[in-house]
C-alpha cells in the first residue's frame, strides 16, 4: 500500500456523494457498529448528507483519500451549549477493509485528535461495539479509556449489542 498517495483532510460538499457511498459500504460491512440502517442512510437527501459533513465550529468530518478515492472517514461533533462545549463526540469511524492494519486509521484518528486540541476540546467521547476488539485496541493505543458500558445499545432484528463508552482527556 502506497502511503505516499494518502491525504487526510476535512470533507467538503463536493465529497458528499463519496461520503454517502462509503457510509453505505460501512453499514454493510459492520451493521452493528454504525447507525443508521442501510435503508435510512440510503434514503438521505443530498442536502442532508451535505449538512452532515459541513465543517463549522461544532462539527467536522475528515476523510482519508488514496489517489482521490475516499477510503476512510471520521467525524467529530460538539454541542453548542457552553456547559458541555468542552466535550466532543467521535463518530462514524470507518476505513476500507483493504487498508485496515496499515496505520491509516491511526493517522486519521490522530488528525481528529489534533483538530480537537486546536479547537480547545478538552475531552473526546466515543462508543464502540463490544465485539470489535480491533477498534477497542486502536482507541486504547491512542489513550482512550473505558468509563462505562451501555447494555443493549443497538438492536438489529432480535439481537442486541452492547457498547463501551470511552473518553480521551486532552487536558491531562
Amino acid at each position: 500500500m502506497d502511503h505516499a498517495q494518502i491525504i487526510i483532510k476535512p470533507l467538503t460538499s463536493n465529497d458528499a456523494g463519496a461520503f454517502k457511498a462509503l457510509r453505505l459500504k460501512a453499514i454493510l460491512d459492520s451493521p452493528a457498529a454504525l447507525w443508521p440502517t442501510y435503508e435510512e442512510e440510503a434514503g438521505l437527501a443530498p442536502e442532508a448528507v451535505v449538512d452532515r459533513i459541513r465543517h463549522n465550529k461544532h462539527q467536522i468530518v475528515f476523510g482519508v483519500f488514496n489517489n482521490h478515492a475516499l477510503i476512510g472517514i471520521a467525524g467529530l461533533r460538539r454541542e453548542p451549549l457552553a456547559q458541555v462545549a468542552h466535550k466532543a463526540m467521535l463518530w462514524g469511524v470507518f476505513v476500507e477493509a483493504e487498508w485496515r492494519g496499515s496505520g491509516v486509521a491511526r493517522k486519521l484518528l490522530e488528525t481528529v485528535v489534533a483538530h480537537a486540541r486546536e479547537t480547545k476540546v478538552l475531552q473526546i467521547h466515543l462508543c464502540v461495539h463490544t465485539e470489535n476488539p480491533r477498534a477497542q485496541g486502536l482507541y486504547q493505543l491512542l489513550g482512550f479509556e473505558v468509563y462505562g458500558l451501555e447494555p443493549r445499545a443497538i438492536r438489529i432484528g432480535n439481537r442486541f449489542y452492547d457498547e463501551q463508552r470511552m473518553v480521551l482527556r486532552l487536558d491531562d
